[in-house]
């Protein structure tokens, strides 16, 4: 029976690094974004996300749409910012930075939705 268990161990061990090591991988850092020039953005909620591992919105200001990337669920939820509160067509204003290199993508930083601002880091 040792034997047995030591060969699933052999072969299930590399699976669970190689899946650790993908979510890794996929998760950017958020060195990517510029805190050196943030950004107040306004505008109309077009799209949103309450998805791990960040929440999203696309937020269609005056001259573009922005992607941009919130807090995880969990966290949006704990400090008031509920799944329903980022519906399409709300009004939302958000503070954060941009990417460094994805024009149109804003890390956020607060987000302000019927007059709660909810801080996201």
């Amino acid at each position: 029976m040792q034997a047995a268990t030591r060969v699933i161990t052999l072969l299930v061990a590399p699976l669970l690094a190689a899946s650790v090591a993908a979510t890794a991988f996929a998760h950017h850092g958020w060195s990517e974004y510029d805190a050196d020039k943030p950004l107040t953005l306004t505008g109309t909620i077009a799209a949103s996300g309450y998805t791990q591992p960040h929440g999203h919105v696309e937020l269609k200001t005056a001259d573009r749409t922005w992607n941009v990337v919130l807090a995880p669920p969990s966290r949006m939820e704990s400090r008031g910012l509920p799944k329903d509160a980022l519906a399409a067509g709300g009004q939302a204003t958000v503070y954060g930075y941009p990417h460094r290199t994805k024009a149109g993508e804003l890390r956020a930083e607060r987000i302000t939705v019927k007059d709660q601002t909810t801080e996201l880091r």
